[in-house]
């Protein structure tokens, strides 16, 4: 038999977790939206997942809850909802009645009692109930035919949702869902103010509910307790133990003026909807509309599977015929004949990175009806496919551009004709640090649907090929490359952006797969010998220690370490929290100078980190060519920078000798050496160029010393006076600017008074008058339109600057300030790599770039192609932009990276 579904959602809890999920939102009128769009978002995802017939939110008529009230000897620790959060309440519901979704509130009932007694009426009625709600209280509701389902919002952005029968009450909290109520009542809940019993934890109390099975029983066998402080805890605490018990019982049979008919499931997609939805500035869900009104003339997608080389060959001409055409390869890293030790596929098994040594086929799609996996098998192999993929007129649109060069055969122009859904959603939205196709598919398509590990587990995608929705999964990928298009090229044009998409983006996507398809040699026993001579120093670091603080102790326990400085040795400055002493590196390096145990306590730490995550950790990733083959993405910083990662090569440590060392590992290969090119002061020439300050324009263009410029100006001392001292504060103060620096922060990196650093700002805008001018428009212009803009129209969102938070506020200033500046200089490197790129290929050269840190370029350069290499570079990177001062580039030469430096 199957039983109607129903979801019922608790309506403050959710909006809460949806609000600290999501960074802030707000629309041009400046309300706040994340929490009813975080809202929207996990509704949409239950409904999606349930298929329900009926769907009602229940809310809290006020706070504090009437629980507490009709109980006032207790007053609560529950914290005030923040005013960002408290305006969007009124907004959901509005939201909520324009959907027709029925509204649970009432006097005298708490949301968690009105819920309650909704779920246990439907189920008597036979029917499924879902309950969707952050408060674990309503575990105590669970049964067999109630589920509760808690999301939980992860670090990346997307939601996963925890599900409870009973039965998963019973496995997780040791306790069935009536006993939930007595482990609450122990050990209290701060966040849904019950008290709980002082002294008793979640592992005392599930072990006393273990044992004794309810609050009662625990009562009863008092003296069993052998934990004296435990046991005299209960005895003085047996009022607050009853009346947290009170207070997280929920009552399931409450008088509610509501019925299971007025939750049945309408047209959420209204007229009043679409108009909301519209003002609160949600594109995303606007599609949706669509999508109902398709849906309601029948209009459905087709996927289709062919393994027929006439049906293909068919498929393939009619998609000649389509202005562009999305598509999704079905590759893998990894030989599917030659797995590894333990099932797992080694490095040494890949082919070369970014190359993919198993294909499946692909998916095409090009129509709502036309959605095709065309499965490689007789007469259809990898050439075969790709290259007829390769031979269509019209736009080729994907996911993640960069993993099908190889595979295609493309070169640096034929990015003119891709399109990477994923750079463009990056564009749009550069806050979110990752981005999935389905998560496009919400976003812009309106569409809601399972992700790979969703569908097939665990499973890698080529693993998975025998999945009965294989076909369906792979469609839909291709069908998401196609369909959201046009909405995203749309939205780029809108913002502006479709030049830096076309012209820096999608170019730059190619060169980072050639970057990463070369890699960079290293020499193994180098390495081992560099991990030798790091784990000799920590030694001898960890025997000094020892020995000036007269014990042996564990020097990576900060507990431990901090008893030792402040309490032992009696040093200056402990900050004692409550796991014990600070011992994070502001606090050691104030001390560092006055006391060699804290130098030599950095050093170890530094030491340490440099021995698991280069000299161990480097070993893992060399290939069976000897080269290390790092990732460098280009879609998940804010400011546009790229990023590198598995392994990080961007940030070696470069302030002690022994980590700079680490950089004579790396190795050309033979008859090469290496070349480093590395921009000179880029972001303060870019500050000196937006701003237009004639003053900082006149310095850079004395091509003298910009530091000791800047000092004998602002200290009013002659050029050759200048002091080591004022140059480098003068230092300070020049990079501090174009990061919004404060004086307590200027003060904090010069060991001076705030009220100096303070004066030294001063005397800096002083000097430079435009500069202060340009960054108090930055900020101004950002609180006006909501986002911060570089010199080639790169937006980067800033949301912080509408916070009641004055620390969010102040934060987002800084960004206001920095962003432009600094990715305008992070767009300038992109474009200089595509120009390096494109100068060492016309003058056909076997030259490679192989790495870029932030500013700086490192290339592997056949030893007879020097000085061509060298102009190539010098050129391209001068002439990246058109600034008022000039690009200057500082180039070394070496037999390893550390030479080039």
């Amino acid at each position: 038999m199957n039983r109607k579904k129903l979801v019922l959602i608790d309506g403050h809890s959710i909006l809460n977790r949806a609000f600290y999920g999501i960074p802030p939102l707000s629309n041009a009128k400046g309300l706040h939206t994340n929490a009813v769009y975080g809202f929207l978002n996990i509704m949409f995802k239950i409904l999606e997942e349930e298929q329900a017939e009926y769907l009602a939110v229940a809310f809290d008529v006020k706070a504090p809850t009437f629980r507490h009230e009709i109980y006032p000897e207790y007053k609560g620790t529950r914290k005030p909802m923040p005013e960002e959060l408290r305006e969007q309440v009124p907004v959901m519901k509005d939201v909520l009645r324009a959907m027709g979704i029925l509204i649970m509130e009432q006097a005298g009932l708490e949301a968690d009692d009105i819920l309650g007694t909704m779920a246990r009426r439907a189920e008597r009625d036979g029917m499924e109930v879902a309950l969707v709600s952050g408060d674990r209280d309503l575990l105590q509701i669970a049964s067999e035919h109630i589920r509760i389902r808690i999301p939980k919002t992860k670090g990346n952005g997307r939601t996963e949702v925890e599900d409870y029968y009973a039965g998963d009450v019973l496995a997780k909290y040791q306790v069935t869902p009536s006993q939930f109520i007595d482990l609450k009542a122990l050990m209290g809940d701060t966040s849904d103010n019950i008290p709980g019993v002082p002294r008793v934890g979640e592992k005392t109390a599930t072990e006393l509910m273990v044992t004794y099975g309810s609050l009662e029983e625990i009562y009863a066998h008092l003296e069993e307790i052998s934990r004296k402080s435990i046991r005299e805890s209960l005895a003085e605490n047996r009022k607050l133990a009853d009346l947290s018990k009170t207070l997280a019982a929920i009552n399931t049979e409450g008088k509610i003026d509501y019925r299971l008919e007025d939750a049945k499931i309408g047209n959420f997609y209204t007229q009043e909807a679409y108009l909301l939805f519209k003002e609160l500035e949600f594109k995303n869900f606007l599609n949706r509309f669509e999508k109902a009104v398709q849906q309601q003339e029948g209009n459905t997608r087709v996927f289709r599977c062919v393994t027929d080389r006439k049906e293909a060959e068919a498929v393939f001409a009619r998609a000649k015929q389509a202005r562009h055409v999305g598509f999704f390869l079905v590759q893998g890293k990894c030989s599917a004949e030659a797995p590894g030790e333990n099932g797992q596929w080694s490095l040494d098994q890949f082919v070369s990175a970014g190359e993919w040594d198993c294909f499946a086929g692909m998916a095409v799609s090009f129509g709502e009806e036309e959605n095709w996996y065309l499965k490689a098998g007789d007469g259809m192999d990898r050439e075969e496919l790709t290259g007829r993929l390769r031979s269509l007129p019209g736009i080729l649109s994907c996911y993640q551009s960069k993993g099908c060069y190889g595979t295609l055969g493309f070169e640096l122009e034929d990015t003119e004709r891709v399109f990477d859904i994923l750079i463009a959603a990056y564009l749009l939205n550069p806050l979110k640090s990752d981005y999935e196709p389905e998560d496009i598919a919400a976003e812009y398509l309106g569409l809601t649907l399972p992700d790979r590990t969703e569908r097939f587990g665990k499973k890698t995608l080529l693993e998975s090929r025998e999945a009965e929705d294989f076909t369906e999964y792979v469609c839909w990928q291709a069908y998401i490359a196609w369909k959201s298009k046009e909405v995203l090229e749309n939205a780029l044009r809108e913002t502006g952006m479709d030049t830096l998409f076309t012209r820096i983006e999608m170019p730059l996507s190619y060169v980072l797969y050639d970057m990463e398809r070369e890699g960079i040699r290293v020499k193994p026993d180098e390495l081992k010998a560099y991990g030798e001579a790091l784990v000799s120093r920590i030694r001898e670091l960890e025997h000094r220690i020892h020995e000036a603080a007269g014990c042996d102790f564990n020097i990576n326990s900060p507990k431990q370490l901090g008893e030792v400085l402040f309490e032992q040795l009696k040093l200056p400055g402990g900050k004692k929290t409550k796991t014990g002493y600070s011992t994070a590196a502001d606090v050691l390096d104030k001390l560092a100078e006055e006391h060699e145990i804290v130098r030599d306590v950095l050093e170890y730490r530094g030491l340490a980190k440099l021995k698991s995550t280069y000299a161990d950790g480097l070993a893992a990733y060399i290939t069976k060519e000897g080269r290390i083959h790092s990732s460098f993405n280009q879609t998940i910083t804010a400011t546009g920078r790229i990023s590198s990662t598995e392994p990080n090569l961007q940030n070696i440590p470069m302030r002690m000798e022994l980590g700079r060392a680490i950089r004579k590992v790396f190795v050309p290969k033979d008859g090469s050496l290496f070349m480093d090119a590395d921009y000179s002061q880029i972001e303060l020439r870019v500050l000196a160029h937006m701003s237009g300050d004639a003053q900082l324009i006149e310095a850079y263009r004395m091509e003298e010393d910009i530091h000791r410029i800047t000092a004998s100006r602002v200290f009013h001392t002659p050029f050759e006076e200048v002091t080591d001292l004022q140059r480098r504060n003068a230092k300070a103060v020049n990079f501090g600017i174009v990061y919004g620096i404060s004086s307590f922060g200027l003060s904090q990196d010069l060991s001076i008074t705030r009220k100096e650093a303070a004066a030294y700002i001063d005397q800096y805008f002083a000097t430079y008058p435009r500069v202060k001018e340009f960054l108090d428009q930055l900020v101004s212009d950002a609180k006006r339109t909501g986002y911060a803009v570089t010199m080639f129209g790169r937006r980067r969102p800033v949301p912080e600057l509408s916070s009641g938070n004055f620390m969010q506020r102040s934060f987002g200033e800084r960004v206001a300030m920095n962003s432009p500046i600094q990715g305008t200089a992070a767009d300038i490197i992109k474009i200089a790599m595509i120009e390096v790129y494109k100068g060492l290929k016309e003058a056909g050269l076997a030259t490679k770039l192989i790495l870029q840190v932030h500013d700086e370029l490192l290339l592997e350069v056949r030893r007879e192609e020097t000085e061509t290499v060298r102009e190539i570079l010098r050129s391209r990177m001068q002439s990246a932009a058109d600034l008022a001062v000039s690009l200057e580039v500082d180039l070394h030469t070496g037999e390893n990276w550390y030479e080039t430096k």
